[in-house]
């Protein structure tokens, strides 16, 4: 199990020029609490929860998406977050499963005090995404997000790049949007499948305000053409800053439309050395 002390974290930092003097003048860009999407430990929580989120908490974290992690009680992985100040406020089902059974997901997302509930892959195949995937999408999109609601609940779909497969005079993206009833369907923007897809983060951000409740923070290579498959090598998801995003300009149109949750989310097999770094990128952005 790999850890990291507070010390040696910092250490990587400072020599990696992450932090610097003149990165404290300014104002601050991001303003909101440190968060992380679990699957960025997936391969840690396995092996050691306890210590996984010795490890988060040493960083700074107070924020996860995620669920309870196999093998262990809601209870008592609720118990190990209160010790660390953690709170979950979105967690993730499945489409299958969230589709054949929503009060599951009502009641697991309950258990952890979560407020919203993500999908972040709609079954189709794979690089031919069509509108018939969107119509079912959106068909079951409003029924499902109609329960969560019901119950306290955010249902929000989590971009992935296929769904930028063009349509009319727009994207499929649009057509779920433009077809969801906004009082049940909300968006989480993860910034790198939706740069990966071919569409500008920003401008989604401005054109759908209000509509985006969540965000993951992740950076995509530069010089990397993506397309409509939803995947790419780990390599290629680096640290934030390091990337092709503009993350000053998505920062600040996200708090402008109203995201209050933020999430990074490290695909690298390097997100020991990764997350860290944008961390400090995040506290030390200034305009």
């Amino acid at each position: 199990m790999r850890r990291l002390t507070y010390s040696l974290c910092l250490a990587a930092l400072f020599s990696a020029g992450h932090i610097t003097a003149s990165a404290q003048s300014g104002k601050p860009v991001y303003t909101f609490p440190i968060g992380v999407q679990a699957y960025t430990y997936r391969n840690w929580f396995p092996k050691d929860v306890v210590a996984t989120l010795d490890t988060i908490h040493k960083l700074g974290i107070t924020e996860m998406e995620g669920g309870v992690p196999k093998g262990m009680s809601a209870e008592t992985f609720k118990k190990l977050l209160a010790e660390r100040n953690i709170k979950i406020p979105a967690t993730g089902a499945s489409y299958e499963q969230i589709v054949k059974d929503p009060m599951d997901a009502v009641n697991r997302a309950k258990e952890l005090g979560a407020s919203y509930v993500m999908v972040a892959w709609i079954p189709h195949q794979k690089g031919n995404f069509t509108l018939e995937n969107a119509q079912k999408a959106v068909e079951d999109f409003n029924r499902v997000g109609k329960v969560l609601k019901e119950n306290g609940l955010t249902f929000c779909y989590h971009t992935h790049g296929f769904e930028f497969q063009p349509y009319k005079n727009g994207t499929l993206f649009d057509y779920m949007v433009q077809n969801t009833n906004p009082d049940y369907v909300s968006f989480e923007m993860d910034i790198l499948w939706t740069t990966h897809g071919g569409a500008d983060p920003v401008a989604l951000l401005n054109k759908y305000g209000s509509r985006w409740k969540l965000m993951h923070l992740k950076d995509l290579k530069k010089g990397i053409k993506g397309d409509f498959t939803g995947g790419t090598p780990p390599e290629n998801d680096v640290v934030l800053g390091d990337g092709q995003i503009n993350m000053p300009a998505v920062l600040k149109t996200a708090k402008k439309v109203g995201i209050k949750h933020y999430f990074i989310e490290d695909e690298s097999n390097k997100e020991g050395e990764q997350v860290p770094k944008s961390i400090a990128y995040l506290k030390n952005l200034r305009e």
